[in-house]
């Protein structure tokens, strides 16, 4: 174990660091008008403050910790009892409310930024946090809804960058929707576009650097000129044509016509070809075996079904098949007296369909036909004799036949009720060191089955309708490679189960989505993308992905490195994303977003621009994809040594107070005060360190969802927000949510509150103890703790305020997710405790992973082991 640093010197946290004169070194034993105090010596020879009085513990810590020694303080009442001691407190008597807080760090970026309108420009300044609502502006860079960066100063050379120690890397969302305040996307046709270099296939941005009066233009991306000359354009097809031809204002400036071009003053844009293929399908693929037709709830799904096709638009096209051991197919036209069934009776590797005729259909022709199909299917007859397996993969390779046979892309819904195939391998010891590919790495048939679903842009959508733990069968693996999901039910006995069916197959259908899509990524000449990460099936070239489906949410994460040279200071560093697609009605597209940068040769520059944010995303995706590779040990080790050495690197090159700065003082970069415990809560998640209370299935479809989000889901995610209730009935809910939440801690609950806990995938509601009965009757319509029943539930309507602002927060909150989430209740003292504690990150994790308080002072005491 390694020794605390030495008592006399006196710790300290600094939010940015500034010079330090020698008059000033005297004050760094007392307040700072910039910096920030964090106490970090040997407790046992140093009085540190308390924290404020707080609850009880709520479960006695258990699991691993890291190794050390020291008292632990107890926090001690006005009136000298005492209180039980957190697991959110360190071993080595760090008090934790003096911690750098995430949450304040949100709310300070929320006080500068909500609200406001943020420009942005080429080499401008980094823009507010991803959990900040504000306004994006558009002058010639990219917004931060479309390409975000860890840093917005890359170091000018690979030496430099190497002793940075963090990640020069980018998270692209390239069908980000944009606030309703702020411009649509201008759209230009491709023969009026100023096409881009023919050298490397980039698009026209204003990062092309025009030259000799608009003859030819240079790209950042390959460094390569385009002759724009009448001999050159008579030679080659790739010059710039005469009708696209604009002076410039001097020999090196920018055209005439750029204010009226979006591609020469946008940093996005999107580009409508010519070429028009296949509209979207909406393929529904429904189970009618014995378990299905036995079950009892195909009547609900149907209903549902039919409901939900009634409201949509009559464009859309439809088709329709059922399956058990045999594929069924339905002749839709409307000239038939009633839909036509076709029997597939073979089942083999090649399916053949028997007619293709009539099997989709626009809405508005085939409606009748489906509601026929639908109300027909809960009627038919079970098959007692029918004890086959029924593999998912079957609906999935008939609906891509269809799909194929009429060359179109589309959505493939499967509800299935089979019992799922399983595999005998146990679950114990599968995510130790020497096996961490048996569960994460998918199957070689459901990659190549994935592989023909995105060539063909059909992504899939898997409802799972009866409970059942999967093991290492989990039929998720092609569902998310193809920009779809799985979604699992418990029999929809439930009103909960239902609720949250509807609410998910209506967001599944109406979600706008982008089908065979193709993503290429560029960056400035001497440096490269070494790696893109996400939900896609990787090819060869890390800066070209293929995706079946996207919608506005998907998000990757690229990391670029130096390959060669020196950057320009005057030119900076430039990232391009474009996105080619088909939308839902065929209409071929081109969504082209670029982003601008500044390059310094200064440590200083590049650390000051980072963001622990986007960060923590880059890691998340990274660290995830990983695990399919990679024991999970390894990646938690990697990501504590990259933080600890750049803390080390930053202590040495990047701080300019640090000759003033003791070993015994933590010094972060302002934008990295949050780094720390974001990367502890990503180290002992559920996917890198699960516990044994984790199910294998929860774990392959925890790492899928988390795989998909943004930066600022991710950031919830990690780090939920915990907001006390009952609120106070202003009617304010924004202000309430966004000014109200607390620190992630045991420590921040009181047994006389509530509080409500929102993570993407979780919606939590804790109850304490001593909340008052009249509380209870406004929110609950109950006067006793006892009468409130645990779990699932719904919040009553009722005519009180609290009941009114409770339930405008959760309807609020639910519209900054994915999928709907349904609201679960824990009261103090009940044994599902554990799953709130599973949130509480800055507390020691029920998996055995280490407080926040106790990570951030390892992280410390290594990296000024490093300096020596």
């Amino acid at each position: 174990m390694m020794d605390g640093p030495p008592a006399n010197q006196s710790p300290l946290w600094a939010g940015q660091c500034r010079s330090v004169t020698a008059s000033e070194h005297g004050l760094l034993h007392g307040p700072l008008p910039d910096l920030q105090r964090l106490t970090l010596g040997a407790p046992s020879e140093q009085t540190l403050p308390c924290s404020p009085p707080g609850p009880t513990s709520l479960w006695t810590p258990h699991g691993d910790h890291p190794p050390g020694s020291g008292p632990v303080i107890t926090p001690t009442y006005a009136d000298g009892t005492q209180q039980i001691s957190s697991s959110s407190e360190s071993r080595y008597g760090l008090d934790p409310a003096l911690l750098p807080s995430a949450v304040q760090v949100m709310a300070d970026d929320r006080a500068e930024w909500e609200g406001k309108v943020f420009v942005s420009e080429p080499f401008g300044s980094p823009p507010p946090l991803a959990t900040t609502s504000c306004i994006m502006e558009d002058r010639g860079s990219a917004s931060p809804r479309a390409i975000r960066c860890t840093t917005y100063c890359f170091p000018q050379d690979g030496p430099t960058a190497l002793l940075v120690r963090l990640p020069l890397a980018a998270l692209v969302t390239p069908l980000a929707r944009p606030d309703p305040l702020e411009k649509r996307l201008p759209v230009v046709m491709e023969d009026t576009c100023v096409s881009g270099c023919r050298w490397c296939r980039a698009s026209m941005c204003p990062a092309m650097s025009w030259q000799d009066c608009g003859e030819r233009f240079r790209c950042p991306f390959c460094d390569k000129l385009t002759e724009g000359s009448a001999e050159r354009r008579q030679r080659f097809s790739y010059n710039v044509p005469w009708q696209h031809y604009q002076p410039t204002n001097g020999v090196d400036g920018s055209r005439l016509d750029w204010e009226q071009r979006p591609e020469l003053n946008m940093g996005s844009y999107e580009i409508l070809h010519a070429l028009k293929g296949e509209a979207a399908v909406l393929l529904l693929a429904i189970d009618v075996s014995t378990a299905a037709l036995r079950s009892g709830y195909l009547q609900f799904v149907m209903q549902q079904i039919h409901t939900l096709l009634a409201s949509l638009h009559r464009d859309v096209h439809v088709g329709l098949l059922t399956y058990d051991r045999r594929i069924q197919l339905y002749d839709l036209s409307p000239a038939l007296s009633r839909p036509h069934m076709l029997v597939m009776a073979e089942r083999s590797e090649e399916l053949q369909l028997p007619v293709r005729e009539g099997l989709v259909l626009p809405l508005r022709d085939c409606m009748d036909s489906v509601a026929s199909v639908l109300q027909h299917i809960p009627q038919l007859s079970p098959e007692c004799d029918d004890s086959a397996v029924i593999p998912v993969e079957l609906p999935v390779k008939a609906g891509l036949t269809i799909l194929q046979t009429l060359g179109c892309p589309g959505k493939l819904l499967v509800f299935h009720a089979s019992p799922l195939v399983e595999t005998e391998q146990p679950s114990a010891g599968i995510f130790g060191a020497s096996k961490p590919k048996s569960i994460f790495q998918p199957p070689e048939g459901a990659v190549s089955l994935a592989e023909a679903c995105v060539r063909q842009g059909c992504g899939i959508h898997l409802f799972v309708l009866s409970p059942q733990n999967v093991g290492g069968a989990w039929p998720g693996h092609v569902p998310y490679l193809t920009g779809g999901a799985l979604y699992a039910y418990d029999h929809l006995q439930g009103d909960w189960d239902r609720e949250r069916f509807c609410r998910n197959l209506r967001r599944i259908v109406e979600a706008d989505v982008g089908y065979k899509a193709e993503l290429s990524l560029f960056v400035s000449k001497g440096m490269r993308v070494s790696g893109c990460y996400g939900l896609f099936v990787p090819k060869p070239s890390p800066s070209q992905v293929t995706m079946a489906t996207l919608d506005w949410q998907t998000t990757l994460a690229i990391e670029v490195v130096h390959d060669a040279g020196v950057l320009d200071e005057r030119r900076g560093v430039a990232i391009q994303a474009v996105l080619a697609y088909s939308t839902e009605t065929g209409e071929r597209r081109s969504r082209v977003h670029t982003l601008m940068m500044r390059c310094s040769r200064h440590l200083q520059d590049t650390f000051r621009q980072y963001q622990a944010q986007t960060l923590l995303a880059f890691y998340c995706k990274k660290m995830y994809c990983a695990v399919l590779e990679r024991p999970l040990q390894d990646l938690r080790e990697e990501l504590q040594r990259d933080l600890t050495e750049a803390l080390a690197s930053y202590r040495r090159h990047g701080c300019s107070a640090s000759a003033w700065v003791s070993s015994g003082q933590l010094v972060l970069p302002r934008g990295l005060r949050a780094l720390p415990v974001y990367v502890n809560s990503l180290r002992k998640s559920d996917v890198l360190l699960p516990g044994l209370r984790s199910s294998v299935h929860r774990r392959l479809r925890l790492r899928c969802r988390v795989l998909g989000l943004d930066a600022a889901a991710c950031a919830m995610h990690f780090y939920p927000m915990l907001i006390p209730l009952p609120l106070s009935l202003t009617g304010n809910v924004k202000e309430e949510e966004e000014e109200g939440a607390l620190r992630c801690s045991a420590a921040s609950l009181h047994p006389g509150r509530m509080y409500l806990l929102h993570a993407p995938n979780t919606l939590l509601l804790w109850v304490g103890a001593r909340v008052p009965a009249c509380t209870l009757v406004e929110l609950f319509n109950v006067r006793c703790l006892m009468s409130l029943p645990s779990g699932e539930t719904k919040l009553p309507v009722l005519d009180t305020p609290l009941s009114v602002a409770v339930r405008s927060l959760v309807d609020a909150l639910d519209l900054k997710v994915p999928c709907f989430r349904q609201l679960l209740l824990v009261k103090q003292g009940d044994a599902g405790e554990e799953l709130l504690q599973r949130h509480l990150v800055e507390d020691k994790s029920p998996n055995g992973g280490a407080s926040y308080a106790d990570f951030l002072y390892h992280l410390h005491v290594t990296s000024v082991r490093l300096l020596h």
